[in-house]
């Protein structure tokens, strides 16, 4: 069947020309719904492309929420591991201060009783070049300052151990005064009071009220708590690391063998007992098996 044709006569009104044009029906209208329907169907290309994207964005922003939700919590635990090492380094500093006093005392102690306080080995530097390593991602870089954190704990950890050995060398070294008194009698040749024949002092004599307290001159652990001879009642501490002190001629004794004393507590009270001419406080310091002037040690 043919399609229908139209013929279009147009009129030019100035000049009276006249023209015809020809055209099919369904061709024409075809060509028309063409031109109608391609801003629908490129409407409707566009509409499906939004939605393929917006699927896409949808699961490229659950991966990032589940991957920042795994950031966050990285980056708690780095949180964490640098609030314990601050609290660390503060309370390391807090435990490395020494009097000055006590700090001149450590330093008079012989090589030996120094070394008993050193421990711990230092942790090799096997990580230094952790932050030469590529960092390619977020994920690399939280896990080098992960490790890193943990070799800075490490090497805390050797510190501290040393930091407390320091600590405990310095609270258990005798620099403090044992009693309140005023010095009778020092270390070394003197005229003996019973005798008055040159003698060997062993140690210092600290003339003091009767009854007066007297103090343990550094932490220890008491190895001896009785009557001695001429020292009389007599208490002998071990304050660890090769150091001993003994007091003598005490009139009474307040710590029992086996006890641990802290510097400063009281262990017994001034007295005249045993080779004795007066209240006094005679107080001895071994140093690896041998006698030590205890003013080394003691603060002016």
């Amino acid at each position: 069947m043919r399609a229908k044709r139209y013929s279009l006569v147009i009129a030019d009104r100035q000049t009276g020309a006249l023209r015809r044009v020809t055209i099919s029906l369904w061709p024409t209208l075809g060509t028309t719904a063409g031109i109608l329907a391609l801003p629908i169907l490129m409407g409707l290309g566009a509409r499906w492309s939004a939605r393929t994207t917006i699927t896409d964005l949808q699961s490229i922003n659950v991966a990032l929420q589940v991957e920042n939700a795994s950031y966050r919590e990285a980056t708690g635990q780095l949180s964490n591991q640098i609030s314990e090492l601050h609290a660390a380094v503060n309370q390391l500093g807090e435990r490395a201060v020494v009097e000055p006093s006590v700090s001149r005392a450590m330093n008079k102690l012989p090589a030996l009783v120094k070394s008993r306080a050193m421990g711990g080995e230092v942790v090799p530097a096997t990580h230094t070049s952790l932050l030469d390593t590529a960092i390619g991602s977020p994920e690399t870089a939280l896990g080098v300052l992960s490790e890193l954190l943990g070799v800075i704990g490490s090497r805390l950890e050797s510190v501290r151990d040393n930091v407390e050995r320091r600590h405990k060398l310095a609270m258990a070294t005798p620099s403090m005064w044992p009693v309140a008194g005023w010095l009778s009698s020092s270390f070394g040749t003197r005229r003996d009071p019973f005798t008055d024949a040159n003698d060997f002092h062993p140690g210092l004599d600290i003339s003091a009220d009767y009854g007066q307290p007297v103090l343990a001159t550094g932490d220890a652990t008491v190895t001896a708590a009785s009557r001695n001879g001429a020292y009389g009642n007599m208490v002998m501490l071990d304050h660890g690391f090769g150091i001993t002190t003994k007091y003598g001629h005490l009139s009474r004794i307040s710590v029992v063998e086996g006890q641990s004393v802290k510097r400063g507590d009281i262990i017994g009270l001034v007295g005249s007992t045993g080779r004795s001419t007066g209240a006094h406080l005679h107080y001895e310091v071994w140093m690896n098996g041998r006698l030590t002037n205890p003013m080394t040690l003691l603060a002016r």
